[in-house]
């Protein structure tokens, strides 16, 4: 059994041991009312704010939601598998796992796409990726920032295993980085900036606004779906799905109100919050010449549902439609060339796409 599926199997085991699993880190509730509550899991990010927006706004009257934050992604994913959460969000690369150990989840949506949220950051001395040979780099062991450095060495003819990869989190990656006590690390906002400001001679090699990096949708953050919600309760996963796109449109047309909703959430400045998710204009980036507004783009229904491929058209920055299936292959063929899965699973039994073309 790989690592990743020992860490999921391991917690879920644990919490399946108890009758009654105290959840861990911040819950916040709206106010009590008559309407069904839809228990919410999440770690830190501004990214997964809109339905606090919907709730702060009343958007969904029918729906009542309780937000857990829990900076572990494993311990949500637990939680969700055993019906102790209804929805999860967290980045996408999590699919092909629970799906290859059924775990009581899939993937429903995409959410957002990085769009300059991500880099690899160098030290000043090295000057080229065979510099990184035999060196320590950090990365968040088993997320996106492994895949996309692991992608990065060897588009520039170093193999993964040719570097030492260091699992810490974006925080450590950061300090490590300035104290050089690594050679390269993949950093996300605002660390990434942190770093590139503040460690003299530091550069960035890769950039998730780059054309490759959007065109495989991989630095994206998506929906996750409890079974029991999916299978017996379908209608209200339904209103979900449809409650967060209602946060997202709310958004783009007040985002100065809503960017603070959502700072204050997440417990990030809302400086930061303004600077990661921008003010939601829609426009179809596809150049550094193009006006930037926040470091990640905030998919719609539509553009998701063309992802998923249950909606004639093509998704943004040159992606294409049904790409779900594409970027599903790409995370678990580094899964498996990391050794923490021995073998593929087939997307459609991952992810339930269908419940985005209901909701359209």
């Amino acid at each position: 059994m790989n690592m990743l599926i020992q860490l999921f199997s391991k917690k879920i085991r644990a919490l399946l041991a108890c009758s009654l699993v105290a959840l861990s880190g911040s819950v916040f509730t709206a106010n009590a009312t008559a309407a069904e509550t839809i228990r919410v899991g999440h770690f830190s990010w501004p990214g997964y704010g809109f339905l606090y927006v919907n709730q702060h706004h009343n958007l969904s009257p029918d729906l009542n939601f309780e937000f857990t934050v829990i900076e572990d992604p494993v311990q949500l994913f637990a939680l969700l598998g055993t019906n102790q959460l209804d929805v999860v969000f967290s980045t996408i690369e999590f699919g092909p796992i629970l799906a290859a150990e059924n775990m009581g989840s899939k993937l429903v949506a995409l959410t957002n796409l990085g769009y300059g949220s991500d880099d690899i950051v160098v030290h000043p001395d090295i000057k080229s990726a065979s510099d990184l040979k035999g060196k320590q780099v950090a990365v968040l062991e088993g997320g996106l920032s492994h895949i996309m450095m692991g992608i990065w060495l060897e588009q520039n003819g170093v193999k993964w295993n040719e570097v030492e990869m260091v699992n810490l989190v974006a925080g450590d990656a950061a300090a490590a980085m300035m104290s050089g006590q690594v050679a390269a690390a993949e950093l996300w906002a605002p660390f990434n900036s942190e770093v590139l400001e503040n460690l003299p001679g530091s550069r960035s090699v890769a950039n998730s606004i780059e054309k490759y990096w959007l065109e495989t949708g991989l630095i994206a953050d998506a929906v996750f779906m409890s079974n029991d919600l999916l299978e017996n309760r379908r209608d209200t996963a339904l209103k979900a799905l449809k409650a967060l796109f209602l946060g997202v449109e709310h958004w783009r047309a007040n985002s100065k109100v809503d960017n603070k909703v959502i700072a204050d959430a997440v417990g990030f400045p809302i400086e930061d919050v303004d600077a990661i998710i921008g003010n939601g204009k829609l426009t179809n980036r596809v150049s550094d010449n193009d006006l930037r507004d926040g470091t990640l783009y905030m998919y719609t229904l539509e553009d998701t549902a063309r992802f998923c491929g249950v909606l004639a058209g093509n998704p943004p920055f040159g992606q294409k439609n049904g790409q779900m299936n594409d970027h599903w292959d790409l995370t678990q063929k580094w899964w498996v060339n990391f050794g923490f899965m021995s073998s593929v699973t087939p997307s459609d039994t991952g992810h339930d796409c269908a419940l985005v073309k209901e909701a359209l």
